[in-house]
């Protein structure tokens, strides 16, 4: 998908060098019919000139083009090695940006830097919304990015715990739908996947009054199964193994509440073992700890 947008990107940078090159030769022939004085002079190295421009501009476009490569590697890089702090720092110089590959990873960054326990309860809300705005965005340039989709119904949901739970309940139609045309664009993005898993997850242990709540407020409540969650926490893992330290939890979670012990023992100790590279790696193998010395107490 980053190919895809940084093509979108080159198209642009081709369009507007085509259209300076017009505007530098409007400028010369003015030049030339406005100054008979110098207009042999001018004549005369016009087409130097537009020569030389058309080389500069062209140089600069594919230079522009090659810096955003760059700036996405380096982000990358610096995400898969877990530097937060870092990677947000290098991307909201790009916070004005028009391309969806800016703009998803900015709404990544800033959601993982809100899950940091250093960041606190004001600066958390802060960035909670302003991840919101950067995949709202995203989505809105590129609709094909699964991308998009899939931070765009992450975020979305995380804006739902400070806004209640009518709202985050009727917010969960429309963060399946995205996250469901995420896995549609891009059938092998496990994180997608997994998200589903972890939506079917979390209706399928609704506590009771949050059930009657949305019994009440929605004519039909959405509704999920364990057994839902534990094929979409299979499927990913089928997809990308060991992708996710998080799913590997999820699975050994999902198999206790169906009260498969064994294999629930079987995927935490694997969540347990899985390098903790993240924030969120770290309180994956504490809790994974914590229920493995529940089911061997």
């Amino acid at each position: 998908m980053a190919s895809a947008g940084l093509s979108g990107a080159f198209r642009r940078f081709v369009s507007k060098s085509a259209k300076l090159r017009r505007m530098n030769e409007r400028f010369w022939t003015d030049r030339i019919r406005t100054s008979s004085r110098t207009g042999p002079f001018l004549a005369a190295v016009t087409p130097l000139s537009l020569l030389i421009y058309d080389r500069l501009t062209h140089f600069a476009s594919v230079r522009a083009l090659e810096s955003a490569e760059e700036v996405l590697e380096q982000a990358d890089y610096l995400y898969s090695c877990g530097e937060t702090q870092k990677l947000h720092q290098l991307l909201v110089n790009h916070k004005d940006s028009d391309e969806a590959e800016f703009l998803w990873r900015l709404a990544r960054a800033s959601r993982d830097l809100a899950l940091l326990s250093s960041i606190s309860a004001e600066e958390k809300n802060r960035l909670t919304y302003e991840a919101f705005d950067f995949a709202k965005r995203a989505l809105e340039k590129n609709e094909s990015s699964f991308a998009a989709h899939k931070w765009f119904a992450i975020c979305l949901s995380d804006v739902g715990d400070y806004e209640g739970i009518k709202v985050k309940i009727g917010n969960s139609y429309i963060i399946r739908e995205h996250l469901e045309r995420a896995v549609d664009l891009n059938p092998k993005d496990a994180t997608s996947i997994h998200i589903l898993g972890y939506w079917c997850f979390a209706f399928a242990e609704l506590p009771w009054y949050q059930r009657r709540v949305a019994a009440v407020i929605f004519a039909s409540p959405p509704t999920a199964t364990y057994e839902e969650a534990l094929a979409f926490f299979l499927r990913a893992e089928e997809v990308d193994p060991n992708f996710y330290s998080k799913n590997l939890l999820m699975l050994g979670r999902t198999y206790l509440m169906l009260r498969d012990v064994q294999q629930a023992a079987l995927w935490l100790k694997r969540a347990r073992d899985c390098p903790a590279v993240t924030e969120e790696d770290k309180q994956v193998h504490k809790e994974a700890l914590e229920l493995l010395k529940k089911l061997n107490g």
